[in-house]
């Protein structure tokens, strides 16, 4: 099994990578975690291109945060499933369309991601990462969102478990 965990250092991707960890998968399970740097440029640059500058400051701390973000994720996943191969990768890109593409390239079984859980009204403006991975992912798409009981079919079976 092929496992895509996504992770960007939110409650909700914590939450993501706390049910990856805990969950029990098959011997050979595979399982990258991957972060990636939206590299879309700012829709509105102010004259002084004061709002371009704190962009690029902006990009280059989530570079240098990257690394030790998937280091802890991939710590923590390995220190509960030693046997399993679990990788790293920083993309950049839009966020959306790379988890999407990667699972496509990686072949994935799975996609995990959280969800900031945004309003309507909000997510109308912003748009959803989660909503629009699972609108256009060729594989499963589970989205974890932090403080909320998860729901998980067990064994094939139509019985429902819940977990706090």
């Amino acid at each position: 099994m092929k496992v895509l965990l996504a992770i960007d250092g939110s409650k909700h991707s914590a939450a993501a990578m706390e049910e990856v960890a805990a969950r029990q998968w098959p011997p050979g399970t595979e399982i990258e975690i991957l972060t990636v740097i939206h590299s879309a440029t700012p829709l509105l640059l102010d004259p002084a291109f004061a709002l371009a500058a704190a962009y690029v400051e902006s990009m280059e701390e989530l570079r240098r945060r990257a690394p030790e973000l998937l280091g802890t994720a991939a710590e923590q996943i390995r220190r509960a499933h030693p046997n399993l191969l679990v990788t790293t990768k920083v993309l950049e890109g839009t966020p959306r369309n790379v988890i999407v593409q990667e699972a496509a390239d990686r072949k994935a079984d799975l996609i995990v991601l959280g969800s900031h859980g945004h309003g309507r009204v909000r997510q109308a403006l912003l748009g959803s990462v989660a909503t629009g991975v699972a609108a256009d992912a060729l594989c499963a798409v589970e989205i974890i969102r932090a403080g909320r009981r998860s729901i998980t079919a067990t064994g094939g079976e139509r019985d429902l478990a819940l977990t706090p």
